[in-house]
Order: structure tokens, then C-alpha cells, then sequence
């Protein structure tokens, strides 16, 4: 696996690459390409709807040629020196930075003097601009603001509210875990879970459209595509760095202490294997957990990769698992753990999946006829694939007595009514979409 860009350097052309790489992880590179993807597909179907008339400009006054305000002035010096504070304090500690990044930025820790010139920079740089597009007199006019001009806020007010909402239900599902470190826990760059960031940046979302008057619906139906070409390119981040959302044991497959696998001779003793009690268990099943090591025993085909049935995703970024040996006397491996026995690759399914249906999303986006009926149908088949796959994925698993559900699976069955329903009972009630084959 490939926890940061050390590791993938490393492990693409087999160099020992400088340590300053293992700052940038790998799930977030992964994050912010499935944040760019998205803002790219909804900018190209925002301008489709525009151009349909469906969704208009909102029209604001702005002044130009205004001298700089001390208080921007102020928060534009406090902005770079937060900025510089935090930069300079990883370029002078670059080894204690580097396994958790993201703990350094909610820390104290930084450095003054960079937070000095990040604030001279910021601030100069703000009055130098300022300075230059100031006139005599200040001119007002009036402007129109497309909704497809709107989307870095959009995409800034939805990656805060989806990791918020992320990190909130993560911390319902690991409850054992999160209660032991609740800070270490939400400051964490693993433990995200999707629905609760798509629930809540969902909300933010109408309000945001609320606002500036660009119709939820229509919002809604050109995010869909989008949404799923992130969730599947955020896969891949998952997957390539290992990050614990993997699927139930294949019992076919067991580690070697190099941390390479091999054949089971026979199967897995589990309470050997894996102790009762032991942390492992516990983070991922919880202490209540049903099924105590639910399994399938599928050795790949001789016409298949291996990987795509069984991995133990060694060098795996959480450090979940058992020790891979000698490990720790290799030049860049802090990250020493892999899983006892093979897991299926849920996260590599996804993906392939996610990315696939999108293809789907946008092929057939033009022939839809009214409005959230593109928004029904990607909540069916987003829906539908979570659901399916929690038949093989490791989560937690709650009590109801007769029935066992993971949340994701609570939470996509609930995704498919409200998209069924969308498409049933949203047909007369709506306008049908203008010109559904314009470009």
C-alpha cells in the first residue's frame, strides 16, 4: 500500500525518495482529485442548465476602485499568519509532522517568525492590489452571477460540512473507539463515512441554494453525476492507502511474516489468529459485534488477479493488523502493519463501480425529462451498490434483535425510497425540463 508519497515514489520506481514526501498523504490526494473532478462535471452541467433556462443569474451590486479598509487589512495579516505559522512550523519539523499532519494544524505548534512573513506577504500583497485598481471615484455597478460562478464556494461549503458530517456518523459506527480519544478521534485523517458527509453537506447545500436562488432541484440533478465520480475517485483513495474500509475476511488466504500471502493449508483458526478481545476486533466490530469473524473462503481463479479477490494491504496507513517483520529496519517504513488474513477489496469494487455508473449518469443525463428524477435515480443506484456491498464489508453492525444492519445499510435503503419516490410522485407536479437535448 501506499500510505503517503514516500511510499508511492518508493514503491512505483523503487527509490528511497527524501522524507519531506511523506507529508502528502495519499487517501487526500485522492480526496481533493475527487473534489476537482466534481467541480469540474458540475461547472459543465450547471452551463448546460443555464443555458436551458432553468437556472438564472442572481444579480448583485459591487463597488470597484475602493480603497483598502484596515479591517481587511487585519484579517488578511492574521489570514497569512496563521498561514505561514503553520508552514513554517512544518518545514522545521518535517519528521514529527509527517505521521499526522493533520493533528500539526489543530496543534499550538508552528513557527512565529514564518507566521511574521506569512503575515507581511498576505497583507502586502492585499494593499499592493488594492492600491493599483483604486480610482478617484469608486464606481458601483451592477452584475450577474451565474450559479456555475459560484462553485469554489460551493465545493468550500461542501467539503467542510461533508468531513464534518463525515467524522460525526464515523463516530457513531466506531462508538468503542471514538469515546476512548474523541478529539484524537475528529481531528484524525482517517474515519470518514460517506453517507454522513453526503447528509450533511446535503443540507448545507439548500440553504447555500436558498440564498442565492438557484432551485434546489435542479441543483440537485447536476450534482448527481458528480457525486458519484467523487465518491468513486475517493475510493481509490481508500483503497491505495489502505485506510480500513475493507471488506470481511477471505479465509482462502493467509500473511506470511514478509507480508506477502499465501494459500491457506487449511482454514483459518481465528480465535488464534485473532484473540478475543484483541484491538483489532474491537475497532472494527465493536464489542458487541455479531458473527464474530464473518468470512468467505474464495480462492481467486486461475484467470483472475489475485488482488481482486484477497489483499492483507501491508504498509496500510491506520497500522491495522499484525507487525510485517523487519519492517522497521527499512529506510522510510514507519507504517509496519498488515492484515493476519485476507480481506475482499470493497473499496477497489467501489470504485470501479462508482466510476462506472457515472459514465451511466452522464450518458443519459439529457434525455431526463423533469426535474429531481437524475437526483432519484442516483439515489437508487447509489443506494443499491452501498447496500450490496455491505454484504462483504467489515462495519459495525447494530441490535435490533431480529435484524443486524450496519448504518450504511439503514441509511441506503432510506436513499432508495426517497429516490423511488422522487421518481414516482415528481412527474405531474413539475415542469418538464426545457429543451432536454441541448448541449
Amino acid at each position: 500500500m501506499y500510505p503517503d508519497f514516500q511510499y508511492l515514489f518508493h514503491g512505483l520506481f523503487g527509490i528511497n525518495a527524501p522524507a519531506w514526501l511523506s507529508l502528502f498523504k495519499t487517501f487526500g490526494f485522492f480526496v481533493a482529485m475527487a473534489f476537482i473532478c466534481a467541480a469540474i462535471v458540475l461547472i459543465k452541467e450547471l452551463k448546460r442548465k443555464e443555458e436551458q433556462g432553468l437556472l438564472l443569474p442572481e444579480y448583485t451590486s459591487i463597488t470597484i476602485g475602493k480603497a483598502v479598509k484596515p479591517i481587511d487589512l487585519f484579517w488578511s495579516a492574521l489570514i497569512g499568519y496563521i498561514v505561514g505559522f503553520k508552514i513554517g512550523g512544518i518545514i522545521g519539523n518535517v519528521a514529527e509532522v509527517t505521521p499526522n499532519p493533520v493533528a500539526f494544524l489543530f496543534s499550538m505548534q508552528g513557527s512565529i517568525l514564518g507566521g511574521i512573513i506569512g503575515a507581511l506577504a498576505i497583507a502586502g500583497s492585499r494593499y499592493y492590489e488594492s492600491k493599483k485598481q483604486q480610482l478617484p471615484e469608486p464606481v458601483t455597478k451592477r452584475v450577474a452571477i451565474y450559479p456555475h460562478q459560484r462553485i469554489s464556494e460551493m465545493v468550500v461549503i461542501a467539503a467542510i460540512g461533508g468531513i464534518l458530517g463525515a467524522k460525526v456518523f464515523n463516530a457513531f459506527e466506531t462508538w468503542d473507539s471514538f469515546i476512548k480519544d474523541p478529539i484524537g478521534s475528529l481531528i484524525s485523517p482517517d474515519g470518514l463515512t460517506f453517507y454522513g458527509g453526503l447528509i450533511v453537506a446535503a443540507t448545507v447545500m439548500y440553504f447555500f441554494a436558498k440564498k442565492h436562488k438557484i432551485p434546489f432541484r435542479h441543483l440537485c440533478d447536476a450534482i448527481a453525476p458528480a457525486l458519484l465520480l467523487a465518491y468513486g475517485v475517493g475510493r481509490l483513495g481508500c483503497h491505495f492507502s489502505g485506510d480500513g474500509d475493507w471488506g470481511i475476511f477471505n479465509s482462502a488466504y493467509v500473511s506470511s511474516a514478509d507480508g506477502s500471502l499465501k494459500l491457506a493449508t487449511s482454514a483459518p483458526i481465528y480465535h488464534q489468529i485473532l484473540p478475543e478481545g484483541s484491538e483489532y476486533l474491537l475497532n472494527h466490530f465493536g464489542k458487541n459485534y455479531f458473527n464474530v469473524y464473518p468470512h468467505l473462503n474464495f480462492p481467486a481463479p486461475n484467470w483472475a488477479p489475485r488482488w481482486l479477490f484477497a489483499m492483507n494491504y501491508p504498509h496500510n496507513v491506520n497500522n491495522d493488523g499484525i507487525m510485517i517483520a523487519n519492517c522497521g529496519s527499512e529506510t522510510i517504513h514507519t507504517y509496519c502493519s498488515m492484515l493476519p488474513i485476507a480481506v475482499f477489496p470493497t473499496s477497489a469494487y467501489e470504485a470501479i463501480v462508482c466510476i462506472g455508473l457515472f459514465f451511466v449518469l452522464w450518458a443519459i443525463r439529457k434525455r431526463i425529462k423533469y426535474g429531481w428524477h437524475m437526483f432519484g435515480i442516483y439515489l437508487i443506484i447509489n443506494g443499491i451498490e452501498r447496500f450490496t456491498i455491505e454484504k462483504i464489508r467489515v462495519n459495525y453492525k447494530y441490535n435490533f434483535g431480529f435484524i443486524h444492519p450496519t448504518q450504511a445499510e439503514i441509511i441506503s435503503t432510506l436513499l432508495v425510497i426517497a429516490g423511488a419516490c422522487l421518481l414516482i410522485f415528481y412527474k405531474k407536479k413539475n415542469t418538464p425540463v426545457a429543451d432536454a437535448t441541448t448541449t
